[in-house]
């Protein structure tokens, strides 16, 4: 990665994955690894519990089929609105990640 980009993106992580907010920064992490771990980073990461492990695998491989009741589930689980915002910026940091790692060991080869 460009110097300069990883900077930004180290900063991106650590919004995402430490500062306070409405979910523990351990379980942002561990959504992150996750979505990360379904989307081609060696697997580490455990599953989590229905309905946050549905919603974090939906959001890692198909974003596109969320819908109303994945989001009204997660509220009846009892995560906030700003916790489900939380949660959907961890999973979908892991798998942009993981997605990215792959790209760039693939270019790599490639040289």
């Amino acid at each position: 990665m460009d110097p300069r980009h990883h900077a930004g993106y180290l900063r991106l992580c650590e919004a995402v994955l430490t500062t306070p907010g409405d979910t523990a920064g351990a379980l942002r992490t561990a959504i992150e690894a996750r979505a990360a771990s379904l989307s081609g980073r060696a697997p580490d990461a455990d599953a989590l519990d229905a309905p946050l492990g549905t919603y974090v695998d939906k959001v890692a491989q198909h974003a596109y089929r969320v819908v109303d009741e994945d989001i009204e589930a997660l509220k009846r689980a009892g995560h906030s609105e700003s916790a489900i915002y939380e949660i959907t910026l961890a999973a979908s940091l892991g798998a942009a990640a993981a997605r990215f790692e792959l790209a760039t060991k693939a270019l790599d080869h490639l040289e």
